[in-house]
């Protein structure tokens, strides 16, 4: 039978603690060092889909790619090969591709080029 703590106290004061971080479900690995999300490939119809997006970002436009099909790693380069393209700044977030500006049309065109199935989506 276990006894159950009845104050904070009795819990040796730790009520919550960000040491270690997130770990990753699969490996148990902490997501920084995960070495089973850089080989997977997420699940879509690999389609890349590009659109230019303004909601939420204080009025500022981003162009947004999302539904590449590669890996974390490889996604990490084109990101990179895609800002360098347009000449301006960007990130990944979350398998999402954004870039600062209007890039739709040159960022379509670049994606063909690399090989990608790519079209524009939204208005």
């Amino acid at each position: 039978m276990v006894k159950k703590a009845s104050s904070f106290a009795a819990l040796g004061g730790l009520v919550y603690s960000t040491d270690s971080g997130r770990h990753c479900p699969d490996c148990a690995q902490p997501v920084a060092a995960c070495i089973c999300k850089n080989t997977q490939i997420p699940a879509g119809d690999g389609i890349a889909r590009v659109r230019r997006e303004s909601k939420g970002r204080g009025g500022k436009t981003v162009t947004t790619v999302s539904g590449v099909p590669l890996a974390e790693d490889a996604l990490k380069e084109l990101t990179t090969a895609l800002k360098k393209r347009c000449g301006c700044g960007g990130s990944l977030k979350e398998g999402v591709i954004e870039i600062q500006g209007d890039q739709v049309e040159l960022l379509l065109e670049e994606l063909l080029k690399r090989g990608f199935k790519a079209k524009k989506s939204g208005g």
